[in-house]
């Protein structure tokens, strides 16, 4: 059996998967979804995969690539027909749409009453500027962050007296996605920000991990520091409730930790790395979610 593995660039993670695969008897074939091809010149509608005589049971999407519009709506649609041909998507389209999309995760979390910081998303520099006012006026200081975004790129603070990007900015292009700061209890008496990222495999919490950023972003790929922890229940119950409102195979959640004690759930990856994670955990992650996979066809 051969499996496609969607990913432009398949470093670290995708031979991780490539190895999880071969242990299982299954080989792996990286495929980009620029290569693929939609035919509607016969009378059946085929969408024909490099490497693959015929259509596979499964794929495996490790990686969506950006580009214009036009372009990833086609990418994303190659998926949806291969769905609707019968082959099993992991994650599931779907879930990759609501989750890249920001706001979509935002509204959804709060629609399933899983606790997530107050959120606003908005076109308008005006309505930005009223929301900012008066999220100062409740001492709340706001972050910006790009709706599309990943890894921390682009999210700043957003204190009142800068100025407001306007909105093709870089990492605002036209939509100001906005999100209370959430202000981390201090560790051993001394500021340290930091969160939680729990991977969330078949409705179960597989590992999870503090990251300790060197600055208020906690990312890996920002610098974040890694160390393991076993998820508390309550943890555990907020990324199980999240991954469930998104309706989505697995996925990594990122959750943090109020000053207060609360905790919120800050975003749902869909395609989440896990380099960091795996240095700090014994299970294989890659090969649980090799299993996964195949359990599902």
């Amino acid at each position: 059996m051969r499996v496609p593995i969607f990913t432009d660039d398949p470093g670290w993670h995708g031979e991780e998967l490539k190895q999880a695969f071969a242990k299982r008897g299954i080989e792996g074939i990286f495929v980009s979804l620029q290569s693929c091809v939609v035919d509607l010149s016969e009378y059946k509608p085929q969408v024909r995969i490099p490497f693959f005589e015929r259509l596979p049971t499964a794929v495996f999407i490790r990686g969506v690539s950006g580009g214009t519009l036009q372009q990833v709506i086609t990418r994303l649609n190659v998926l949806h027909m291969l769905s609707m041909l019968g082959v099993k998507i992991y994650n599931d389209v779907r879930a990759i749409e609501r989750t890249v999309d920001k706001a979509m995760t935002s509204f959804l979390l709060r629609s399933h009453g899983v606790t997530t910081p107050a959120t606003w998303v908005c076109e308008s520099k005006a309505q930005a500027e009223e929301i900012r006012l008066t999220a100062a006026n409740n001492n709340q200081l706001l972050v910006i962050k790009p709706l599309f975004g990943s890894q921390g790129l682009g999210v700043r603070k957003l204190p009142v007296v800068e100025i407001l990007p306007v909105p093709m900015q870089q990492f605002v292009d036209g939509v100001y996605y906005l999100q209370q700061l959430i202000e981390t209890p201090m560790i051993n008496g001394k500021v340290a920000p930091h969160d939680y990222r729990v991977f969330v495999i078949n409705g179960e919490a597989v590992a999870a991990m503090k990251r300790i950023g060197n600055s208020w972003v906690n990312n890996v790929a920002a610098g974040g520091r890694c160390e393991a922890v076993d998820a508390d229940e309550v943890l555990t119950k907020l990324a199980l409730a999240a991954a469930s409102a998104l309706n989505i195979d697995y996925c990594g959640v990122d959750i943090i930790q109020a000053a207060s004690g609360e905790y919120y759930v800050l975003e749902v990856n869909s395609i989440p790395a896990w380099r960091g994670l795996q240095s700090v955990v014994e299970i294989n992650i890659a090969q649980l979610l090799a299993d996964d996979f195949l359990s599902k066809i």
